[in-house]
């Protein structure tokens, strides 16, 4: 790695189809918004040789952020790959959001990569999300390392830094967490501060100076040697405890001076196999340098120390039907299966597609099997179909570089699958397999929209169908009861984003309105009813006379129709039409439009007429006899009621459970989960939780997560009942 005697120069630029997964490596940035991530990826990408100066490629324009959203909103909002060479390994660089709206982009980036760099910034500290992603990549053994940034901020401790992070994310072993290099400062500024010039190895006690914009390797002043020494005995032990080989910490104490080789070999195993998490720092190259601080270090970490596609064990793959399908790990000649990890429109070529290879090897113009299961919840149904696709490329910013083929390991960008959304498995048109879906969270956020005009309303469907298919963290629900369109996202951002996609990409104008819960009414208690349909016009006339008695049932009962009548008062013909006029007239509602609901109608008695009754006659009279019941009867608003589970830190469960009592919620009660967090199960009518989504994340410091269900619709308190019904009366 950076601590070996020679630096290894970066290949000039252009990222080409790999050869064997061995030469591959996939590497996802994580880190919260602001940690310095996409300044890291362009810092990389230009001491690799593929940009011609600081965040930009040859021909303009930056290799990452580059989607006209993101210059607005000046932060990531998508998933971006950059790939890079280095010492003829190609590196896949992805690029994630920090923001946690755009949680789902981050989970695609885990999902495509096979190990971690954890971006931390030195004046920042990590967040309680940053540690939650963590324990994630923990649960799946997932390699990962840190990076400390904004090592030029006046603030910044970058040794305070190292035994933060340690006591993050070293859980137990805070040993498996430490630094790799200490920093060099340059002469003390005016302000007091001493800026970051250089790092210095603690295993090869080499010198790496970059004050000049290039790396320049040294022996250091002997004086600086016993200043390193407790960090270096400390990081010597730590690897010695997680190597393979059992004698060498019994070799250690016993005096003997451990070859740098040796060590370093076993940090580059330790790392692979995710037991050692190295910390390092790094900082952009200044206005005419070459290479960044800390850069050339990261990119031997990644390229040695990082593991090869061959050494992740692939998701599950099934067949079509669900028949377990067992495949040799990352094969180029195995039968093809591959992932679409993200899904973007492009004004010139359409959709385009970023695709993971686990086996086989894709090539431009194939036809492939295009496999989308289990995402149904989402708006997104399942489907199989053959599509041929189109050119291979590597993207780059805005540009898109032809591949010839893109082998079991590695990632590309595909043309023209117009039917694959993000999630979905490509395999061979003949052996057609599916691949588990990653885990994706629960967009909890509801946003209610309509055209803004008629041109835009004949657009709509199209473009909100394009978006769900790029964006599988956004549901799209039609509400039937409500008969609004909703459009479930993670978040204000995501909303926002949306929004700005919707008009720019896909030219549809909407305007976001107020969101309404499917509410219902019931009858409070028993009740009675008379429906008189009775017209003479000429001719046939219409004669149906009908009574009926109401009465309450239990929540999720129904309508339950009953016939009592005696003596033929209703002939049998037209038992049905009453049945069918009242549930029609349920349907519609008895006081304040919502579908009535949980009640007994029995049909007592009634008269008919030998020539002027009809079927149309008694579903009128069966009508109008529960809409006169309910006249002479109190009427409950039934709101619908959410079961929700709330995971929070220790810390603020209190002011969780405070905040769901204040939305008229019943704590059910709670229960002590892993890393000192606590499960809060609640009941909470759903029209109290719109904004939950945004009100937690604000009330936790974004540290806590929730999910809803529906549970049941319940009464409804008078005051909110009638408040509620003001406002229906003053909006129709």
């Amino acid at each position: 790695m950076g601590d070996k005697a020679n630096a290894h120069p970066g290949a000039a630029g252009r990222a080409t189809a790999a050869d064997h997964p061995a030469s591959v490596r996939n590497v996802v940035l994580v880190g919260h918004s602001g940690s310095g991530k996409t300044t890291l990826v362009e810092a990389l990408a230009l001491t690799a040789g593929a940009v011609n100066r600081a965040g930009r490629v040859e021909d303009g324009g930056t290799v990452s952020d580059y989607d006209e959203i993101e210059h607005r909103q000046q932060r990531s909002v998508q998933l971006s790959l950059v790939p890079v060479e280095w010492d003829g390994i190609k590196v896949n660089i992805l690029d994630t959001p920090g923001y946690a709206d755009f949680v789902g982009e981050l989970r695609a980036g885990l999902r495509a990569a096979d190990a971690a760099l954890f971006v931390v910034s030195a004046s920042d500290g990590v967040d309680g999300s940053t540690r939650m992603v963590w324990e994630e990549c923990a649960a799946v053994g997932m390699p990962r390392a840190i990076v400390v940034t904004h090592l030029e901020a006046a603030r910044a401790d970058y040794e305070e830094m190292t035994r933060i992070c340690a006591e993050a994310f070293g859980g137990d072993d805070p040993d498996a967490v430490l630094p790799l290099y200490l920093p060099l400062h340059g002469p003390q500024a005016p302000d007091g501060h001493a800026p970051v010039t250089g790092l210095i190895g603690l295993l090869s006690q080499k010198l790496f100076d970059y004050s000049t914009g290039e790396r320049k390797e040294s022996d250091p002043d002997p004086e600086r040697l016993p200043l390193i020494e407790e960090a270096r005995n400390r990081l010597i032990e730590g690897i010695i405890s997680e190597s393979e080989d059992e004698t060498l910490m019994d070799r250690y104490l016993g005096g003997e001076s451990i070859d740098v080789k040796t060590l370093i070999d076993d940090l580059e195993r330790a790392v692979a196999r995710g037991v050692f998490f190295p910390v390092l720092a790094a900082a952009p190259a200044a206005d005419g340098a070459r290479q960044g601080l800390g850069t050339v270090e990261l990119l031997e970490l990644v390229t040695r120390g990082f593991p090869t596609p061959l050494e992740r064990e692939a998701p599950r793959v099934t067949t079509v039907d669900g028949k377990p399908r067992e495949l040799k790990l990352c094969d180029p000649d195995g039968p093809l299966v591959a992932e679409v990890v993200k899904t973007a429109s492009d004004p010139y070529v359409g959709r385009v597609s970023l695709v993971r290879v686990f086996s086989g090897t894709l090539r431009p113009d194939a036809t492939v099997h295009v496999s989308g299961h289990g995402l149904a919840d989402r708006g997104h149904e399942d489907h199989d179909v053959d599509e041929r696709i189109g050119a291979l490329s590597a993207p780059f910013g805005k540009q898109q570089r032809t591949l010839t083929h893109c082998i079991a390991g590695d990632l590309a960008s595909v043309a023209k699958l117009s039917r694959a959304e993000t999630g979905d498995t490509l395999s061979a048109k003949d052996d057609p397999l599916l691949m588990e879906p990653w885990q994706m969270p629960d967009p909890l956020l509801p946003l209610a929209i309509q055209a803004h005009s008629k041109a835009d309303e004949d657009k709509l469907s199209q473009g909100l169908s394009r978006l769900v298919a790029e964006d599988p963290t956004m549901r799209l629900e039609q509400n039937q009861d409500t008969h609004q369109v909703v459009l479930w996202c993670l978040g204000e951002a995501h909303a926002d984003v949306a929004l700005e996609r919707l008009r720019s990409r896909y030219g549809v104008q909407v305007d976001v309105i107020g969101h309404k819960v499917s509410l219902r009414e019931t009858f409070a208690d028993k009740s009675a009813g008379r429906g008189r349909h009775v017209k003479q016009s000429g001719g046939h006339g219409q004669y149906a006379i009908c009574e009926i008695e109401v009465e309450p049932l239990p929540g999720g009962s129904g309508i339950e129709f009953v016939d009592k009548v005696v003596g033929g008062a209703v002939p049998r013909q037209f038992i049905p039409s009453v049945e069918k006029g009242v549930r029609a007239q349920a349907a519609k509602g008895v006081a304040a439009g919502h579908p009535l609901v949980d009640i007994r109608v029995t049909l007592l008695d009634g008269k008919a007429h030998s020539v002027d009754s009809s079927d149309a006659a008694f579903q009128t009279a069966g009508a109008l006899a529960l809409r006169e019941a309910a006249a002479d009867a109190k009427i409950h608003l039934l709101e619908p009621v959410a079961e929700v589970t709330v995971l929070v830190g220790d810390d603020y469960v209190g002011a969780v459970m405070s905040d769901l009592s204040g939305r008229r919620g019943r704590v059910l009660g709670t229960e002590q989960t892993t890393g000192a967090r606590t499960l809060v199960r609640a009941e909470v009518p759903e029209i109290e939780i719109g904004r939950y989504a945004v009100d937690l994340r604000s009330l936790s410091h974004g540290t806590a997560r929730f999910n809803r269900r529906y549970a049941r619709h319940e009464p409804m308190p008078p005051q909110i009942s009638e408040r509620i019904r003001e406002q229906e009366r003053a909006a129709s």
